[in-house]
């Protein structure tokens, strides 16, 4: 019983150890059903993990064999009335069928006439036609009427009206081009001279560009100056202010004479570090 392998969990161990005492006490109690309540609370631990582990793919299987409810979406729309028809306003007219085709002969035969209706006529002669006044009809003159000469009608020869030409060209479809005096490198220099950074614009940083659309008049002024895409904070009205007091530019020229002629151009706004 005593051997060199003592084991504890036996009964017969927990009876030397309690030898002479009372068995009544709890610790005698707690040591005799250690074995059963360790067994009992692995084995429901255990079978609580297991079912706490498979029971996601259980509900997934069920919700898989369960029927999806389908919810059919009911939208109503209104179609709107045909507008109301207008009794004074006549029909259309029935489209007429075109005419029907009539018989056409390329080379007609010859009618054949008896020579007793058959006149010979002489040909005219060249010293006729030399005295003969030809017109549009023939009208017999009269040679005892009397001569009259007739004078000048009407104000004389008047001078054709110039109709000015104030159609707006396009930028690419011209002979001659608009441009800044000296270039646009010169145009650019006075846009970074003459612009001024809105204070709005420059609390928000607000960078970018500003595109514009103006016309280039016949003296060379801008006008019609509108702003094609904005970019917000006052920098679109200070783009359209700066070329308002832009110097003149040279126009565009369309056959030879000046003309009117759309020009688009993006002003930059960048704040420096």
């Amino acid at each position: 019983m005593f051997g060199s392998k003592i084991d504890l969990l036996k009964t017969e161990w927990l009876d030397v150890v309690f030898a002479n005492k009372n068995k009544k006490y709890g610790a005698y109690e707690l040591r005799r059903a250690s074995s059963a309540i360790t067994a009992r609370a692995l084995l429901i631990a255990s079978a609580a993990f297991v079912l706490l582990f498979i029971t996601p793919k259980i509900l997934s299987v069920i919700k898989g064999k369960l029927p999806e409810d389908n919810e059919v979406k009911q939208v109503e729309v209104v179609v709107a009335p045909p507008p109301p028809v207008n009794p004074e306003t006549p029909p259309p007219p029935p489209v007429e069928p075109p005419p029907p085709k009539q018989d056409q002969i390329k080379f007609p035969p010859p009618i054949v006439k008896p020579d007793a209706e058959v006149i010979d006529k002489e040909p005219v002669q060249i010293e006729d036609l030399k005295k003969a006044d030809p017109g549009q009809k023939t009208i017999e003159g009269d040679p005892t009427a009397d001569i009259v000469i007739a004078g000048p009608v009407g104000d004389g020869p008047k001078q054709a009206a110039v109709v000015e030409d104030t159609k707006v060209y396009d930028f690419v479809s011209i002979e001659t081009q608009p441009g800044f005096p000296g270039g646009m490198d010169k145009f650019y220099a006075y846009l970074k001279k003459a612009v001024r950074y809105p204070a709005m614009a420059q609390e928000n940083n607000i960078q970018g560009k500003v595109f514009l659309s103006f016309v280039v008049e016949k003296n060379g002024d801008l006008t019609d100056i509108k702003v094609e895409r904005k970019l917000g904070g006052g920098t679109d009205e200070e783009a359209i202010r700066v070329l308002k007091n832009s110097p003149k530019w040279t126009p565009g020229i369309q056959n030879g004479k000046p003309v009117r002629v759309k020009y688009n151009i993006p002003i930059s706004f960048t704040l420096s570090n």
